[in-house]
């Protein structure tokens, strides 16, 4: 079994309100949660408003919280069966929490920072990213650089071989979504977001996220987790800083994280922890003979643990 968790875009109001109705290590994640950010982040998880839970500051803690209480309750009865663990940006943060490296509060607080250094640098530096769909006649870096004449524009997010998503100045995101229809993109698209997400216009926001991490108790994580930046397993808490931070300004590689771990761990199945199914699907695509689950709901919980089989 190894663990996947969702990043920003995954958040969504009713989120874990069953889980924590249902299991008191669920609620105890939530009550803890509220009690170290000193906000109602439970409140706004359960009920929203939609508009409120989707911002970067608020979007971040309530996606790790939601993985936390999931893991809260699985851990003591599948904490054996774990080969490793992988999060889509935002989700390495709740990776190693999973793994032991990062106390939860420390890795609430942690990701609450990291959400206001990225919206805050969004408004100082604005930018954009878009998603580009479908099968390219040209590599993206070579669309990214031919655009970077109208400013910073880079790769992003390597989701899938054919979702792939872009980031930098706003008239460089422009001129490449059209430079990528012209090379047989099926869709180009604007994503709602209030910065230029991993790429070099976050760079403002190093110095404060740098801090945050250094301020975190940090363990040596208990099983390895896969890195954004590298596409490769970490086994210690310096290098999982290290990486967490050039994160901000790197590309998520999830095609070669995916791989990798599947090629590493051929008959895993992969289980998304948290709300909805983005990283599943994914991963359906890209390693299409592993198995994949999701355990976001009470329902998914009782699946994965067996208990209905049980009885």
């Amino acid at each position: 079994m190894f663990l996947l968790f969702p990043g920003q875009g995954s958040q969504k109001p009713g989120m874990a309100k069953d889980l924590a109705a249902a299991f008191p290590a669920a609620a105890d994640v939530f009550a803890r949660a509220d009690a170290a950010l000193g906000a109602p982040l439970s409140t706004l998880c359960f009920e929203g408003p939609a508009e409120e839970l989707t911002l970067t500051h608020n979007a971040q803690p309530a996606l790790l919280a939601h993985g936390a209480a999931v893991w809260a309750v699985v851990k003591d009865k599948l904490s054996a069966k774990a080969q490793g663990a992988a999060g889509h940006s935002l989700g390495e943060f709740s990776a190693y929490h999973a793994a032991g490296a990062l106390p939860l509060e420390d890795a609430l607080r942690l990701v609450r920072r990291r959400g206001e250094l990225m919206y805050e640098t969004g408004v100082q530096v604005p930018g954009a990213m878009a998603a580009i769909l479908g099968e390219l006649q040209r590599p993206i870096e070579e669309i990214c650089g031919e655009a970077s004449a109208k400013g910073v524009c880079v790769p992003a997010n390597y989701n899938n071989t054919e979702q792939i998503v872009i980031s930098g100045e706003v008239a460089a995101v422009e001129a490449a979504m059209e430079l990528a229809k012209a090379a047989g993109a099926k869709r180009a698209m604007r994503l709602p977001v209030s910065g230029a997400f991993h790429s070099p216009l976050m760079e403002p926001a190093q110095a404060g996220l740098g801090e945050a991490l250094q301020a975190a108790q940090w363990r040596d994580p208990n099983m390895p987790v896969w890195s954004n930046v590298t596409a490769e397993a970490v086994g210690d808490a310096a290098t999982a800083r290290d990486l967490l931070l050039k994160q901000l300004t790197s590309p998520v590689r999830w095609v070669e994280v995916v791989r990798n771990v599947a090629a590493r761990f051929p008959s895993t199945t992969f289980v998304e922890m948290g709300p909805g199914a983005v990283l599943s699907g994914l991963v359906k695509r890209l390693a299409p003979d592993c198995r994949t689950m999701t355990c976001g709901t009470v329902s998914e919980v009782e699946s994965l643990m067996g208990m209905k089989a049980e009885g």
